[in-house]
């Protein structure tokens, strides 16, 4: 099946001619300086952003390896996907990465590549030669909060995602790809927007992504994460004030918040049983307490698959779940 970059790529290459990268390439990176000499031949993305940026822009053939996937890949990229080595669903070890001889590894968050990560540090591939490069959109936050996702100061919008994409182009030498691709993304946006302008009362979303158990607070989208893009997008707002990225919240903060629309994450993984759609939904709907939230008994309750939660090319994938929901509803 063809891959989004596919089916607008010819239209904008012929418009607007790219040029080719010239090699060494320098470009700085989350206070990391790199120089390439050429395209990297044996990259390892850790997270399924990074992989699904690279595969969007037809790098399969040069990745050795991927690892750490919340959900299933695209399906308009599993075959693509289906040519790269998996190391794991889960959180790789550095031994594992290092085994694919890489010469590149790109990563989507700090708790793969970080100061604080558990699996490597940057300094760990300088070390061998290796350059590295994290999501721009997760080095944007500030690590105040006691986790390893931080906090964000202003809403993330698409702007960090597309320098990340214009990055990864260049670092591979596929500009025209890189720029037909942000520009599919640009026009979807704005056809959201422009169908959600007059959107009344400037409703509240939450958006639950997991709780360990029922009785457990409920991992959400911060007020200025990507959950919070995506209520703005769709002419709201995150009914969640915290700026941390993935604050936890009780129930009885949650009842009091009273969003007017409830999201919840649909996963692939199986780490806790509330990663279900099905099983988050059951639970709102027959708690005594949750389940007489007024969103709950007028059954504005709707499923978005829970990377899009994350800052990544899902996002807006995810917005437009979100609003196929609410157009069916009639809350648009």
């Amino acid at each position: 099946m063809k891959t989004l970059f596919t089916l607008c790529c010819v239209a904008l290459c012929f418009a607007n001619p790219v040029s080719a990268t010239t090699y060494p390439l320098t470009l700085k990176n989350c206070g990391y300086t790199m120089t390439f000499t050429q395209p990297p031949q044996r990259a390892v993305a850790l997270g399924q952003n990074t992989a699904e940026i690279m595969l969007l822009l037809g790098l399969e053939d040069k990745l050795a390896a991927t690892a750490f996937w919340p959900t299933h890949v695209l399906p308009e990229l599993a075959g693509q996907n289906a040519r790269v080595k998996l190391l794991t669903v889960e959180i790789p070890t550095l031994e594992s990465i290092l085994a694919t001889n890489p010469d590149f590894v790109a990563a989507q968050l700090p708790l793969l590549l970080g100061p604080d990560s558990k699996v490597a540090k940057r300094e760990d591939f300088t070390s061998l030669g290796v350059n590295s490069y994290l999501s721009p959109g997760m080095c944007a936050t500030k690590k105040d909060t006691g986790d390893i996702y931080g906090s964000r100061g202003q809403l993330w919008d698409m702007s960090l995602l597309y320098e990340e994409i214009a990055d990864m182009a260049a670092i591979f030498d596929v500009q025209a790809r890189g720029e037909a691709l942000i520009e599919n993304f640009r026009q979807r946006e704005a056809a959201l927007r422009k169908k959600f302008a007059g959107a009344q009362g400037n409703p509240s979303f939450l958006f639950w992504f997991s709780s360990a158990s029922p009785s457990s607070d409920a991992y959400v989208g911060g007020k200025n994460s990507a959950s919070g893009f995506i209520a703005n997008v769709l002419g709201g707002h995150n009914a969640i004030t915290s700026a941390t990225e993935w604050p936890t919240v009780s129930w009885e903060s949650i009842i009091a918040a009273n969003p007017d629309v409830i999201v919840v994450a649909s996963l692939d993984r199986n780490r806790w049983a509330l990663d279900k759609a099905d099983e988050k939904v059951k639970f709102l709907k027959s708690d005594p307490a949750v389940s007489q939230l007024e969103a709950v008994k007028k059954g504005h309750i709707f499923v978005m698959d829970g990377q899009a939660m994350n800052p990544t090319i899902r996002t807006l994938r995810g917005a437009e779940q979100v609003a196929a929901q609410l157009e069916k509803s009639g809350l648009n």
